[in-house]
């Protein structure tokens, strides 16, 4: 019979320790694997989870084992959320650097020593550029890339001169949208909007496709909005994921309606900014862009008024002048033509001072008949220059916009451009209809000729 070895639990532990001491006493490893069942203790600053390995094709694991940090290593994994912006936390591969250490109490533990920022910052710059590569190759009748910049058919959208029907999609929770609502109501012009809410989760990878769902619902909506704000707070590189997301980026790039976006970030720009109308970094900037926006419209309008109100006075000045320089002719001619009549009569009473006081009369009312010719034909060259006058201020006011807006005519404007030729309306266009109290924008479904024209 073979005589049987008896240790105690502690002798084996021991050496179980010092086998792997000896092996692995003073090693440090490199390793890459996932982050799996994180917790973390903030009273002792420890982190305990799994690293995981995963098999590429089934996502089956095939090596797992726990693991720890603290003191200096939990300081790197503050300092790697701090520089890549992702929490530390379930489903992230990182790239570590690890110890391995057999405790007799504790068991076997890997301790997390240092964490690579490069790799993590790595991976999503990869993933990034394989997406936006992926846009441009499929996309290119909607997306292109001319050097940095990418074109896309929502980009190339003219916004309205007014936003005033917005659609917003954002997290009913959200602070960003809070910010957004604060600053468009109380901007310093008094201006008022319309506002639609979509509420659904702006974070998170996994709500790429609730997010795209509430874009389509704008669509089908059929509401003709002048934009469609997409806005959140701030948060980690890993909330903004979803943002990168290609469906998401591809339905952004082709939307119909202009799109701003202003997702509380002060890095990097996410796809969807890139492929968007316009980016924004804050909820707060998107509501100031949309706020500008109207203001340059209501100060054109200041400037036509303007230049409406000198011209008016141009024509009235240059109308006065005339009425000047016609009174001055008229003193003069009149002042010559008495002095004129004085000299005839004088010489009259020289010649028939003898004759009889009939004749005298006869004369005398000859220049009274002569003095009411000269009132009559003064008074009725300055009723034509009167009229004249007259006839130029009304040519004025009819020139005026209001005049014509007033009487039930309208104004149609095309891509911000006064029009009166029909050639330049396609149906599809968007056509503002101005009129003296209101602006209609309509779409045009078809066009007939009237008349042969």
């Amino acid at each position: 019979m073979t005589e049987r070895t008896i240790l105690r639990l502690s002798d084996l532990t021991r050496k179980l320790q010092q086998t792997i001491d000896s092996v692995f006493g003073m090693a440090k490893f490199w390793i890459i694997a996932d982050i799996s069942s994180h917790t973390f203790k903030p009273d002792t600053n420890f982190h305990y989870f799994e690293l995981v390995e995963k098999d590429t094709q089934s996502s089956r694991i095939v090596a797992k084992i726990a693991a720890r940090a603290w003191g200096n290593a939990a300081i790197h994994i503050r300092n790697f959320e701090l520089a890549t912006g992702q929490v530390f936390k379930n489903d992230i591969n990182v790239l570590i650097q690890v110890s391995v250490q057999f405790h007799e109490t504790y068991g076997l533990q890997i301790n997390l020593l240092d964490i690579d920022t490069k790799f993590t910052l790595g991976k999503f710059e990869q993933e990034r550029n394989a997406t936006l590569l992926k846009l441009v190759t499929d996309n290119p009748l909607f997306i292109q890339k001319q050097g940095n910049e990418f074109i896309t058919k929502n980009k190339l959208l003219k916004l309205n001169r007014v936003i005033q029907r917005i659609a917003v999609i954002t997290s009913e929770t959200s602070a960003g949208y809070q910010d957004f609502n604060h600053t468009l109501v109380n901007n310093n012009y008094q201006y008022t909007f319309s506002l639609d809410l979509y509420f659904t989760k702006v974070q998170g990878e996994v709500n790429s496709k609730v997010l795209l769902s509430k874009l389509i619902e704008v669509f089908e909506a059929g509401i003709a909005y002048d934009a469609v704000v997409v806005i959140r707070g701030g948060g980690s590189q890993s909330d903004f994921l979803l943002f990168d997301n290609y469906e998401l980026s591809r339905a952004v790039a082709k939307f119909p309606i202009p799109i701003i976006t202003g997702i509380g970030h002060h890095k990097n720009e996410t796809i969807v900014d890139l492929m968007a109308h316009t980016a924004t970094k804050t909820p707060t900037k998107a509501a100031e862009l949309i706020i500008a926006n109207n203001r340059n419209f209501e100060e054109s309008l200041q400037q036509l008024q303007q230049l409406v109100v000198i011209k008016t006075q141009q024509q009235f000045l240059v109308a006065n002048k005339d009425m000047d320089l016609l009174k001055s002719v008229i003193v003069k001619e009149s002042l010559t033509l008495l002095q004129r009549s004085q000299r005839h009569l004088s010489q009259i009473s020289g010649i028939f001072i003898n004759r009889p006081t009939m004749l005298l009369q006869q004369e005398k009312r000859t220049i009274e008949n002569i003095l009411r010719n000269i009132k009559i034909a003064n008074q009725q060259m300055l009723k034509h220059k009167l009229m004249n006058l007259s006839h130029h201020q009304s040519l004025i006011n009819l020139m005026s916009p209001k005049n014509i807006l007033r009487k039930g005519f309208a104004i149609l404007e095309l891509d911000g451009k006064i029009i009166s030729n029909a050639d330049l309306v396609a149906p599809g266009k968007a056509l503002v209809i101005r009129l003296i109290d209101s602006k209609i924008t309509t779409m045009v479904t078809s066009k007939t000729q009237e008349n042969g024209n």
